[in-house]
């Protein structure tokens, strides 16, 4: 299936019957199946689990005043609570934070902004088995989704220097990272203290039964 966005990949792109690797662009994103929640360990659960700010940004490997400006400029936005004016926190889900991992990788690396959108985009757009399998490579010019090592190869041989991040490897390093720190229950604002907050979670599931 092939990827979507708002990039500035050049050319026509692959038609949907042809094999990959995909550039992502095109106006609207065409999500391969519904998202699922997330909650803390990157797994699907009726209960979601929400990061404030700081925790983000230790997990993400980033500042907090990169934090701020890409919430500010729709980069980046929390998914589970904007800040409403003075007095309010932001709260990441799980996903936000490895879509902020990712960015700054991209950053660090010089590619557009405006691709960093489009990827940032259809990083929201698919499912969870999606996002464990597949790699972003880019060019500098162009973002493209691999889905196989195959795909990756075929962009390889093309000469020029490519990037490539495994979302699949990002996932669990945010997941270990956030392993260490305090999460919040988004249905009751209750903070959930590491070592790993879905565990803490559980135990006062079990102690309620």
């Amino acid at each position: 299936m092939r990827s979507s966005g708002d990039g500035t990949a050049g050319g026509a792109g692959p038609s949907p019957v042809e094999s990959g690797p995909y550039p992502l662009h095109g106006p609207s994103a065409a999500p391969s199946s519904h998202p699922a929640v997330v909650t803390a360990d990157g797994g699907p659960g009726a209960e979601q689990i929400g990061y404030r700010g700081p925790a983000a940004c230790a997990a993400a490997g980033i500042t907090y005043r990169q934090l701020d400006y890409w919430a500010r400029t729709g980069l980046v936005e929390p998914s589970v609570r904007p800040a409403y004016g003075s007095g309010t926190q932001r709260l990441y889900s799980f996903r936000d934070v490895v879509v902020l991992k990712i960015v700054k990788r991209f950053l660090d690396t010089g590619v557009s902004l405006q691709n960093i959108r489009t990827a940032v985009r259809h990083l929201r757009g698919r499912s969870l088995a999606d996002l464990e399998r597949m790699t972003l490579m880019s060019d500098g010019a162009t973002v493209y989704e691999c889905s196989s090592p195959g795909e990756v190869h075929q962009l390889l041989q093309g000469g020029q220097g490519i990037f490539g991040i495994a979302v699949g490897v990002v996932w669990h390093d945010v997941q270990t990272a956030l392993s260490q720190l305090h999460g919040e229950r988004v249905d009751t604002g209750e903070t959930l203290v590491g070592r790993h907050p879905t565990d803490e979670l559980a135990r006062r599931r079990n102690r309620a039964v």
